[in-house]
C-alpha cells in the first residue's frame, strides 16, 4: 500500500525539475535535475513510472546492497562494521512539530536472517548543519567513499534503460539506485516527468522495531516507512524500541542478496 512521500501527505509524487537546488535545506532530490548519487528511499519499495524522458542524461543505475556490502567487507571490514552504528540523516525540514529535524538510525541491520541497508550520503552530510548532531569522523567519510566507489563499480551495477511507459519497482532494503544529472527541454510539455510511489509491503521482511527511527511500525503490516504528514497526529511510541538487534553484522557467506 502507498505511504506519504513528504510532509504535505502526497501519495503520488512527481519527479521533475522544479528549478530548486539541493543547497536549500528543504529541497528533495527528485525536485531537481542534479545528479543523485546511490541511495535508498524511505519505504519498503520505490515505484517509478516514466511519462516523459529528458532531452539527455537522467540515466538510472541500480546495484544490489548485498554486493556492495560483501565487497566492502572483503576490502575494509573495520569500516563496514560502522554501518551498524547510529547515524544521523537530515529530514529536510519535513518533520512534524515537536520532532527532531533528523533521524537517528543504523545504516545496516541484520535481522530475521536478512541484511537491510539504507544509505543517502547527501542527507548524512547535510545533517551536520544541526549543532546537536555528532560530527562525522574521518572513518565515516572513508566508509561513505567506499560505498560510493563499490556501488558505481561496473562489476556490480546495472544501468537501466528507462523509457516512456516503463515501470520500475525497487526493494529499498536490498537495492541502491542513482540518477545522473540531466538536461531538459525548454518546452514545459516536453520536460522529463516521472511518477513516483513509496510502497509499504503488507507482508514484507521482518525489521527491528526502531528501524525507521520514528513512530512508524516495523512489523509486517501497513504503516512502514514514509513521512508523517503535518496534519496527522503521530501515535505514541511503545516501550522497548531501543532493542534493535542491529549491533552485529553477518559474514559474507550469510549474505545471499535476498530481494523479498
Amino acid at each position: 500500500m502507498p505511504v506519504s512521500q513528504n510532509a504535505a501527505g502526497h501519495i503520488l509524487g512527481h519527479a521533475r525539475d522544479t528549478g530548486r537546488s539541493m543547497a536549500h535545506p528543504a529541497t528533495r532530490g527528485y525536485q531537481t535535475r542534479a545528479r543523485l548519487p546511490f541511495h535508498t528511499d524511505g519505504s519498503d519499495v520505490l515505484g517509478l513510472l516514466c511519462l516523459r524522458t529528458a532531452r539527455s542524461g537522467a540515466r538510472l543505475t541500480v546495484v544490489g546492497s548485498a554486493a556492495v556490502y560483501n565487497a566492502g567487507l572483503a576490502r575494509r571490514p573495520e569500516l563496514v562494521e560502522r554501518l551498524y552504528r547510529t547515524h544521523f540523516l537530515d529530514r529536510r525540514e519535513e518533520q512534524v512539530p515537536g520532532e527532531q529535524p533528523y533521524s537517528a538510525v543504523p545504516l545496516a541491520c541484520w535481522y530475521g536472517g536478512k541484511l537491510s541497508l539504507r544509505y543517502n550520503r547527501c542527507y548524512l552530510e547535510s545533517a551536520q548543519r544541526f549543532p546537536d548532531v555528532p560530527r562525522l569522523e574521518p572513518a565515516d567519510v572513508e566508509l561513505f567513499d567506499l560505498i560510493d566507489e563499490l556501488a558505481d563499480s561496473t562489476e556490480s551495477r546495472l544501468d537501466v534503460g528507462f523509457e516512456v511507459g516503463d515501470l520500475l519497482l525497487l526493494n529499498n532494503h536490498a537495492v541502491l539506485h542513482s540518477r545522473t544529472e540531466y538536461e531538459d527541454f525548454a518546452e514545459p510539455e516536453l520536460q522529463r516527468h516521472v511518477l513516483r510511489l513509496w510502497l509499504a509491503v503488507r507482508q514484507g521482511r521482518d525489521l527491528p522495531p526502531d528501524f525507521w527511527g520514528n513512530s512508524h511500525s516495523s512489523g509486517g503490516g501497513p504503516g512502514r516507512g514514509g513521512i508523517t504528514p503535518r496534519d496527522m497526529i503521530a501515535p505514541q511510541k511503545s516501550a522497548g524500541l531501543a532493542d534493535s538487534r542491529c549491533l552485529q553484522g553477518p559474514s559474507p557467506a550469510q549474505i545471499q542478496g535476498e530481494t523479498e
